[in-house]
């Protein structure tokens, strides 16, 4: 510890006794040794609080406040920028002194949508009366992005899909708690097959920035991360912007229902990473940072070897691609927050403008994409525009990667033409389970509320559903039967928010709590639900506030006989 009265002179604590220490709490040297041994001998950045954090949580199983006291001496921050940063995240969990740390095995329950729609409460019920709260710990948690193997859970960091008791007690017995990789295409694969081929053309000359900026906006190609903007059209944005230049990939898939990056990169990784070095090509960007939710240990864990693989084929210097854990917080899937958390800093949204394309990563132009978007960023540049706009349906061009999920018999990553309506989706899951109805769906996850059955003529594309009251977003498309009520799937919905809500906007953070109280009455007041919704929308700094309201008004308009 800091020993301050180490010179002759007089010490006063403000009580008249020498005092020999700082005030506040002092770092233990054991707890200082501990973090120094994580960190290693590099250079100790700013930015890199939450991965700091990570390591710490993943040595110990938790953050004392030792080590965070300790960390913040090693970092030059106070404690409380380090505490207000760690608190935020679900993934930390802070030991203050006299508390008992957690069991060492933690077991997260999946409690979104899909997942209670398939029994995912009465496993959490289970395990909790099964096993001893001592030894395991059993939680509930958000979307896991694994919906159309619900319910499911994470043991430490191995999920467990069409989870059971049965199931939990055997990976108990095998101390099988460790993240499972899938087969996926190597980089040695990809090359082969004629991968970053287009991308080495494009470092070569063969076209301009602007020229395949065309190309993405001749093929239609739209921010598939639930935006929906002109993906090229960014690319000039940012490019206007003077130097250094950063680029941002939202792998933050947090949206309930929606699990199609996961899907790809558990696939076909490089055809995503050459997307992003193609896109970072054309804006000159300095450094891609990947910011991965924390859900995906197997995704984090592909990524983290062909980067490597890639660093080793000298097609990018060491470091160039900064691969970014997140920690738990689905309101990181908002751009600015997601840039916040990058930063080493709470994930909160910023106020706009300035937009992020002017002010981003360390207040310099950032381009941000999603997974989905650099994936066919790369499809384009290989095969041509017309991979996209050569198909057509119902007078929409292009192809969607839809998460399908609920009542049908085969939920997973649909890829179809844009134009699809639900009842095309549906067929193309193989239809209904056995015995169930078809009754609502949740076209683009919480946020874009629920459709009747009757509504089955709309195209699930952008635009489409906006005069609905509703939009395609990340296409996390949840379909309910008749053996479902649409009250109880929309409060599930605002219990997601509730939780999700960063909490630096009243609207929000007071009216999904609210909200939620109003919505578990037997009878819904429906005035007073309509003129909190209106707030909410109106006043709320981002995206979650103002379409967290979706659920109810939908709610109310379509199924007005169960509220």
């Amino acid at each position: 510890m800091t020993i301050m009265n180490t010179k002759p002179g007089v010490w006063k604590s403000g009580k008249g006794k020498g005092r020999r220490t700082p005030k506040g709490r002092q770092y233990e040297d054991g707890a200082l040794a501990d973090v120094r041994r994580l960190l290693g001998d590099g250079p100790v950045r700013r930015d890199m609080l939450i991965e700091y954090l990570h390591l710490i949580q993943d040595a110990y199983g938790h953050l004392s406040a030792a080590h965070l006291r300790a960390l913040a001496e090693v970092m030059r921050l106070s404690q409380a920028e380090i505490y207000e940063v760690a608190t935020f995240y679900a993934h930390f969990d802070v030991v203050k002194e006299g508390e008992t740390p957690p069991p060492d095995l933690t077991i997260r329950v999946c409690d979104s949508l899909s997942c209670e729609l398939a029994g995912a409460q009465q496993v959490r019920t289970a395990l909790e009366s099964g096993l001893d709260p001592a030894n395991v710990r059993v939680l509930r948690a958000p979307c896991m992005g694994r919906c159309d193997t619900a319910p499911v859970l994470e043991i430490g960091h191995n999920h467990i899909d069409h989870a059971t008791p049965e199931k939990v007690l055997a990976a108990i017995k095998a101390d099988d708690t460790h993240a499972h990789l899938p087969d996926y295409e190597t980089f040695e694969t990809y090359r082969e097959s004629g991968g970053y081929a287009a991308l080495a053309e494009l470092r070569n000359g063969s076209a301009t920035p602007d020229e395949v900026q065309d190309r993405l906006l001749a093929s239609g190609l739209r921010g598939l991360g639930g935006a929906g903007f002109p993906s090229g059209r960014k690319w000039s944005f940012v490019r206007a912007e003077s130097g250094p230049r950063y680029l941002a990939v939202n792998g933050d898939e947090g949206e309930p229902g929606t699990f199609k990056d996961r899907y790809y990169l558990e696939r076909t990784p490089h055809l995503f990473l050459e997307g992003m070095l193609i896109a970072a090509w054309a804006v000159e960007a300095e450094t891609c940072f990947i910011y991965m939710r924390d859900e995906y240990p197997a995704v984090l864990e592909i990524l983290r070897r062909e980067i490597a693989a890639l660093e080793a084929a000298g097609l990018v210097p060491a470091g160039y691609i900064d691969l970014r854990r997140g920690a738990g917080a689905y309101i990181c899937g908002e751009e600015s927050a997601m840039i916040e958390s990058i930063e080493g800093k709470r994930g909160m949204p910023r106020h706009r403008p300035p937009y992020v394309a002017q002010v981003g990563i360390f207040d310099r132009p950032t381009l941000v994409h999603n997974i989905e978007t650099l994936y066919w960023v790369a499809r384009v540049c290989r095969e041509g525009p017309e991979v996209l706009n050569g198909t057509e349906r119902n007078g929409r061009k292009g192809l969607r990667s839809y998460s399908v999920s609920g009542r049908v018999r085969n939920p997973g990553v649909h890829l179809l033409p844009a134009g699809s309506t639900i009842a095309d989706i549906i067929d193309a899951c193989g239809g209904m389970l056995e015995g169930h109805v078809f009754k609502a769906y949740q076209p683009g996850g919480p946020s874009a509320g629920l459709l009747p059955a009757h509504m089955d003529d709309i195209p699930m594309d952008f635009d489409t559903l906006q005069p609905h009251g509703s939009f395609i977003g990340s296409a996390a498309i949840v379909i309910l039967s008749d053996q479902d009520r649409a009250r109880d799937a929309a409060l599930n919905m605002l219990k997601f928010f509730e939780d999700e809500s960063c909490g630096q906007c009243t609207p929000c953070r007071v009216g999904c709590e609210k909200a939620v109280k109003l919505m578990q009455a037997d009878s819904w007041d429906q005035p007073l639900l309509e003129e909190l919704c209106k707030v909410m929308v109106d006043a709320s700094i981002c995206g979650l506030g103002q379409a967290a309201p979706n659920p109810i008004l939908l709610t109310m308009k379509h199924f007005a006989d169960e509220v």
